[in-house]
């Protein structure tokens, strides 16, 4: 069986905890990423970027199924985020999605949706570029990215010049997994 393949997993952290659970997870040889969004602060005197955790007490491992105990044991780790009663699987495409998003753009906003995995549109040009099955909508200069397994979508500003029109009706999917 595929007991020892490495996948992607959301655990629940303590509040406010990410950066530590992250921080413990590397000193444990964990791979693991923490999103974090840089966010621009403007204080009456100044102006300053800030990286702040995306998703609220959350943070991702790539683990194999016999590495989660130590995840588990990990000091602000609450427990794996649960799909259909077992450890949620994140698809690599999604964190690349994630990791791409977050380089590309700043004050990136999260938005709870229902998933809704029928629509498929592809970027033309731009930071998200050839993406298909992960855009969900676009309008005027905001580009929103479903990220299904976990049920939100990354919400940026982008460039007119990056999005082209290539077709009034989206085609339909079938089922993913």
């Amino acid at each position: 069986m595929l007991q020892n393949v490495s996948r992607w997993y959301a655990v629940y952290t303590r509040p406010r905890w990410e950066k530590k659970v992250a921080e413990s997870l590397t000193r444990k040889k964990i791979e693991n990423y923490c999103p974090l969004n840089r966010v621009l602060h403007q204080w009456s005197d100044r102006k300053k970027i800030v990286l702040e955790p995306l998703f609220t007490s959350y943070v991702f491992v790539r683990i194999s199924s016999e590495e989660q105990l130590a995840v588990r044991q990990t000091e602000g780790v609450i427990n794996f985020v649960y799909w259909l009663k077992k450890p949620a699987i994140i698809r690599n495409e999604e964190m690349e999605t994630i990791k791409k998003f977050l380089n590309d753009h700043i004050n990136v906003r999260l938005e709870k949706i229902e998933v809704n995995t029928n629509d498929i549109v592809k970027i033309v040009s731009g930071p998200l570029m050839l993406r298909e099955g992960k855009v969900i909508e676009i309008m005027n200069r905001t580009v929103k990215v479903l990220l299904p397994s976990l049920g939100y979508s990354l919400i940026a500003q982008v460039d007119k010049l990056n999005i082209e029109k290539v077709g009034n009706l989206l085609p339909k999917a079938v089922a993913f997994e």
